[in-house]
């Protein structure tokens, strides 16, 4: 049985919706050290918003997707939180239990070196954490050749 590993943001989980909603309304926020971080200068910090990992829905036909996967392939979710962010640690594995269930909880891998993994297959959305450097093949989930679920889906239950 072959090895796929997939990432939760932007692939599993809609994550951006909050995230534009976050930078179009927050300017500040306190982190978890204490510190005040000004958005307006800082952009890419809006990883370290609290709670910003928590109650996420679903990326469209993420579920049904990870269902037929774990039916045809040895899956496990692969991810990275932010160091500067401890709760979201704890929310990814929420998500994973309250979604895909108490089992997948169990094959989370949360890391910012995706390249270490091996596995015949990453579907990832970026590139960044070492995903881009993956061993096997990495399918660019949101990109021309895999877009959404119905396509990713489609192309995996090809090459199982």
């Amino acid at each position: 049985m072959k090895t796929i590993y997939l990432d939760m943001d932007g692939v599993l989980v809609d994550i951006q919706p909050k995230v534009q909603s976050i930078r179009k309304y927050l300017i500040e926020f306190t982190n978890y050290k204490g510190e005040v971080v000004h958005l307006e200068n800082q952009p890419d910090r809006v990883d370290e918003v609290p709670f910003l990992f928590e109650n996420l829905p679903p990326m469209e036909g993420a579920i049904n997707a990870f269902k037929r996967l774990s039916e045809i392939y040895d899956v496990y979710i692969l991810s990275t939180a932010p160091w500067n962010n401890p709760d979201a640690w704890l929310h990814k594995r929420l998500w994973v239990e309250e979604h895909l269930g108490s089992a997948a909880t169990k094959r989370l891998i949360l890391s910012h070196h995706k390249n270490l993994m091996i596995g015949d297959y990453l579907v990832d959305d970026r590139t960044k954490n070492g995903a881009g450097e993956f061993k096997g093949e990495h399918l660019l989930f949101g990109g021309a050749d895999f877009p959404d679920w119905k396509t990713t889906l489609e192309y995996l239950e090809q090459h199982a």
